[in-house]
C-alpha cells in the first residue's frame, strides 16, 4: 500500500494509523468504559486504579482529537466533566473485544506452557 496522509502525519499502511489511534496501555480500557454510558473524569480516574491523574487527562485528550470520544463541559459549580464514546468510537468496540479474546486465550496458553519450558 502506498503512502497516505491523514491530518498531516503519513502513515506507511493503515494499522500504524489504527495503532496510533487505539494503542497505548489506556485508550483500549477508556474506551471499554464508555461503551456503555457517559462517564465523568473521577468516575474513570477511580476504575482505572493505576492510571495517573496525567495520563488519563492526556489519553481522553487523544481520544478527543481522533474523534473517538467527547468531552461534555457542564456550567455548574463545580465543574462537570462527562465523557461518552462517538459513533466513530463505537467501531473500534469490536476490534477492542477481539484484543481482550485473544488475550485470554494467550494468557491461558502461557499458562499451560510455563510449567513445561521452566518459564517464569
Amino acid at each position: 500500500m502506498p503512502e497516505f496522509v491523514v491530518d498531516g502525519r503519513s502513515y506507511n499502511n493503515p494499522v500504524e494509523l489504527a495503532l496510533e489511534a487505539l494503542g497505548g496501555k489506556w485508550k483500549m480500557p477508556i474506551l471499554w468504559r464508555l461503551k456503555d454510558r457517559v462517564w465523568r473524569y473521577n468516575e474513570l480516574k477511580r476504575d482505572l486504579k493505576r492510571v495517573t491523574h496525567k495520563m488519563l487527562t492526556e489519553q481522553l485528550r487523544e481520544l478527543e482529537e481522533a474523534r473517538l470520544v467527547t468531552r461534555t463541559i457542564h456550567p455548574v459549580i463545580p465543574p462537570r466533566v462527562d465523557y461518552e464514546v462517538t459513533e466513530l468510537g463505537r467501531t473500534a468496540i469490536p476490534v477492542i473485544e477481539a484484543l481482550r479474546g485473544w488475550g485470554e486465550m494467550y494468557r491461558k496458553k502461557r499458562e499451560q506452557l510455563r510449567p513445561a519450558r521452566g518459564l517464569r
